[in-house]
């Protein structure tokens, strides 16, 4: 796992805390699988690199990496990537996957990318969501893809202890995301833009739907 960038020292204490308090308040946050709009999508597209942006535990880079994907995952919680690190180990993906521990606003680099792909990137700290899209778009190769999922409204159970969590929470559509990303028409195309569903478990077991966005760029030129 490699160091990255400083953060930025006016909100890295707050950003760094919440992130790391998340993950340390469980032995393993998410699910461990890949996002369903990431895995159909990405589906169709042949193996190259990829750099996920805010990998987490790091479900979506090893599903790629599974698949032949060169990965890149970058996440600010050091304890997210430590469990994602173990994961690769065990399932003998490590020589497929590097792990940055970064803050996002402030990482960069030079490499680019066949496909860039940014999910549920929302945060009810502050976070500056369309410099981070902005900048993972100008990772990607010509002929590559950025991919965004979000959260296209709050879950059913927000209402249940965790409203003032998810009030604090933006809620983009595809359409909002084209234009905070503002790229040139004549350099990309979009190849989908619209709301999925998909059906999840509530923290009291029930099933229900949630609707997510996504956005899938391909870069022309």
């Amino acid at each position: 796992m490699n160091d990255s960038h400083a953060m930025d020292p006016a909100r890295a204490d707050e950003v760094f805390a919440h992130w790391e308090e998340k993950y340390g308040s469980s032995e393993g946050v998410w699910s461990g699988h890949v996002n369903a709009a990431l895995a159909h999508v990405a589906a169709d597209l042949p193996a190259g690199t990829a750099l996920d942006l805010g990998a987490g535990e790091g479900g979506d880079a090893l599903w790629l990496a599974e698949r032949g994907w060169e990965v890149t995952g970058i996440d600010i919680s050091p304890t997210a990537l430590s469990r994602a690190e173990r994961a690769a180990e065990r399932a003998g993906l490590s020589e497929r996957v590097t792990w940055v521990a970064a803050d996002l606003e402030t990482w960069s680099c030079t490499r680019e990318f066949d496909l860039v792909t940014a999910s549920f990137l929302q945060s009810a700290v502050a976070l500056d969501r369309g410099r981070i899209l902005r900048t993972g778009a100008d990772r990607v190769a010509v002929g590559g893809h950025l991919l965004v999922v979000a959260h296209a409204e709050a879950p059913p159970w927000a209402h249940d202890g965790d409203h003032d969590h998810h009030a604090r929470m933006h809620f983009p559509t595809p359409e909002d995301d084209l234009k905070v990303l503002d790229l040139p028409p004549d350099e990309w195309t979009t190849v989908v833009a619209d709301v999925r569903e998909r059906t999840a478990f509530a923290p009291s077991g029930e099933e229900v739907v949630l609707r997510d966005g996504v956005l899938l760029l391909r870069r022309s030129a």
